[in-house]
């Protein structure tokens, strides 16, 4: 069981705090008695990934966060504080999110737009994100598919989310509708951007290889009703590269954490 209160004596950038969830009027609760916490490492950042069945609320931790949901009771802080426009939180979805009617350069640097920054300024800020995601010399293509491939609409939407020099990065199964290839180059994509970012990233996924790569903190949420269950502190280099998947500890915390979902079904 998870205990918060061995956690290191540091500021909180993310807490939900006594979270229940019902949409039949308190009848049934999908959620309920749910304490997640996040604490703010300046200068670094963390890495969380949330794993859990389909169903378990996964997603919508992360709604809450972003604040595309309330829960039914208890409380979502930002730094202490109930959630605001002025935090700056990005989301990037399974599903592509791109507007296929804009450029590339246009999606990228449509937040920007939006915060009154002139064309100029954000094109070429939007540039310098679209060179870090690897797709220099798609920038005046249609954000659509097939004119791009799912990992590259993945690469639009990532870099539309970094613009915006957001404090917390929320990826819902970004990768889960690419092909194996794609979502291994998308993994090494997303473990290089984040050492030169340092935001803190919540990262919700099915694949415990990938959360084990990618993660330093993993934690993992029973079936309905709905609770963090069980917390993994992912002892691995902080600079990640593939070859750490062919190591024996790396093996080990998989199967470790494959031990424990398989406990974690069993709750019920």
């Amino acid at each position: 069981m998870v205990n918060f209160k061995d956690k290191p004596d540091l500021d909180n950038i993310i807490e939900l705090r006594g979270i229940r969830q019902s949409y039949d009027g308190g009848k049934n609760y999908i959620i309920d008695g749910l304490d997640f916490l996040i604490e703010d490492k300046p200068a670094q950042g963390q890495f969380v990934a949330i794993l859990g069945m389909s169903g378990s609320g996964k997603s919508t931790l992360l709604r809450y966060i972003a604040g595309l949901q309330d829960p039914t009771e208890g409380e979502v802080l930002i730094h202490g504080k109930p959630r605001s426009e002025e935090n700056r939180v990005s989301m990037v979805f399974q599903q592509y999110s791109s507007l296929p009617w804009l450029s590339v350069l246009d999606n990228v640097g449509l937040g920007l737009k939006y915060k009154g920054m002139s064309k100029k300024d954000r094109d070429e800020k939007a540039m310098e994100m679209i060179q870090l995601v690897g797709l220099d010399g798609h920038q005046n293509k249609f954000a659509q598919y097939p004119t791009l491939s799912g990992g590259q609409l993945q690469r639009v939407a990532i870099a539309r989310s970094l613009v915006y020099n957001p404090e917390l990065l929320l990826m819902d199964e970004p990768f889960g509708a690419l092909d194996i290839n794609t979502r291994l180059q998308m993994q090494d994509l997303l473990a290089s951007i984040w050492l030169k970012f340092h935001s803190t990233v919540v990262f919700v996924t099915h694949d415990i290889s990938e959360a084990v790569y990618l993660a330093d903190d993993l934690y993992i949420l029973k079936s309905p009703p709905s609770r963090i269950v069980e917390h993994v502190y992912i002892d691995l280099p902080f600079n990640r590269t593939r070859q750490i998947k062919r190591e024996p500890k790396f093996t080990s915390l998989v199967h470790e954490v494959e031990d424990r979902m398989i406990d974690v079904a069993n709750l019920g």
